[in-house]
């Protein structure tokens, strides 16, 4: 039995493997939903008990064609209102600048969306399950150290990314951007990624130079970038001034225009099973359950629970500290599953005491952006328990 919240994503999700991925090398059991472009996801065990997710893991959402970038012809563009304009290559940022790595999870901010679909249909979006998260170590350089480098003027509140890959949900198509506050900016974790894992970026994942823009929402960490501004006010970009923006449930997007409903920055508190995934009967008895929680911004996870009983009760589980100021944590109990079906449900709550919602319909927007609600996973257990160990005299 698929698990709870996925039953739309099963269905719908599988258009592709990685036979069709052409050259960029992810696992066979990828979950494609769409081709082009090219958007998967990893399934829920390729993320279990794992800190960092590996390339060939890492989930990819992409808005357009993936462009090819020669990386030596490739520039820099730092402009808009600065005091020194920059033209930078790769030798530039690399000679110019202190190089410096961070390790932070990146989430995608249709995350879990596919538990909004089975509340409502969500046309033209894809039923991301809860694998749109992953973890790496990213190599560059600080946004804050380059623009310091361009003067930033004092009329500057935002800094807008411009990217080379051409979208066609725009109208008129028009190339991917967005932009942050000034004051994320230049708050010293924010990266022009060049590296992955100690490797060059792959071009799917934005070679030859990124934004990372840890604990926000995956469409600010802009990929292929080639020109950051320097502005008054935030951009104008679809993708900034239509898109990535919380709807009110009754609003069609189709008809909404830019600056409608709340622009999407940090990431909220969540959670995910896992492992087991639900995807093959278990023996009953002691299971060890586990997950990941992540808060985003510059919150942390305080506490993961857990409930067999749809919530009535809760145990706390194993929590790990984060990796970095900026990652997913690691979770982990062991439960004893009785015979037949049970409902394992899970929820986080960060460190300023806010915790998950419970249901998903009271989340539902037209986008089906920011599901938070507890995540829920149906093991179905099959056989008999294991006998008990032999007692002694001791343990009568």
């Amino acid at each position: 039995m698929a698990p709870l919240g996925e039953a739309a994503r099963v269905a719908a999700v599988r258009v592709g493997s990685a036979r069709d991925m052409g050259p960029w090398g992810k696992r066979d059991d990828m979950l494609v939903h769409r081709r082009d472009p090219f958007n998967a996801e990893p399934p829920r065990h390729a993320l279990a008990r794992r800190p960092l997710t590996g390339c060939e893991s890492f989930y990819s959402r992409n808005h357009g064609p993936v462009p090819r970038i020669d990386a030596r012809a490739w520039r820099l563009r730092v402009d808009g209102l600065v005091d020194r304009p920059l033209t930078l290559s790769l030798g530039d940022l690399r000679e110019r600048f202190a190089e410096r790595e961070i390790l932070a999870t990146v989430q995608c901010a249709g995350n879990r969306r596919a538990g909004l679909l089975e509340v409502r249909d969500i046309p033209g979006e894809d039923p991301w399950g809860p694998c749109a998260i992953s973890t790496a170590r990213w190599t560059g350089v600080l946004l804050a150290d380059v623009l310091a480098a361009a003067g930033v003027r004092p009329g500057a509140r935002h800094v807008a990314f411009a990217a080379p890959d051409v979208s066609p949900l725009a109208d008129p198509p028009q190339p991917f951007g967005g932009s942050i506050p000034l004051v994320k900016a230049t708050s010293g974790e924010v990266l022009l990624a060049w590296g992955m894992d100690g490797r060059p970026l792959p071009d799917v994942h934005g070679a030859p130079l990124r934004m990372i823009v840890p604990g926000w929402i995956g469409a600010r960490s802009v990929k292929w970038l080639e020109r950051v501004t320097a502005q008054a006010d935030p951009s104008g970009n679809y993708f900034q001034a239509v898109a990535y923006r919380i709807l009110p449930p009754d609003a069609d997007p189709t008809r909404t225009g830019p600056g409608a409903g709340i622009s999407l920055g940090p990431v909220a508190v969540t959670c995910a099973i896992l492992a087991p995934d639900g995807g093959t009967p278990l023996p009953p008895g002691p299971t060890e359950i586990t997950g990941y929680a992540y808060a985003g911004e510059d919150r942390t996870v305080a506490r993961l629970d857990v409930s067999l009983d749809g919530g009535r009760t809760w145990t706390q589980a194993e929590l790990d500290p984060p990796p970095s100021p900026w990652t997913w944590q690691e979770w982990r109990i062991t439960v004893d599953l009785p015979g037949g079906d049970t409902v394992v449900t899970a929820r986080a709550w960060d460190s300023t005491g806010m915790t998950q919602p419970e249901s998903p319909a009271a989340l539902w927007n037209p986008k089906g952006y920011a599901n938070n609600s507890w995540d829920r996973v149906r093991l179905t257990t099959t056989g008999s328990p294991p006998a008990p160990g032999p007692t002694g005299p001791g343990d009568q």
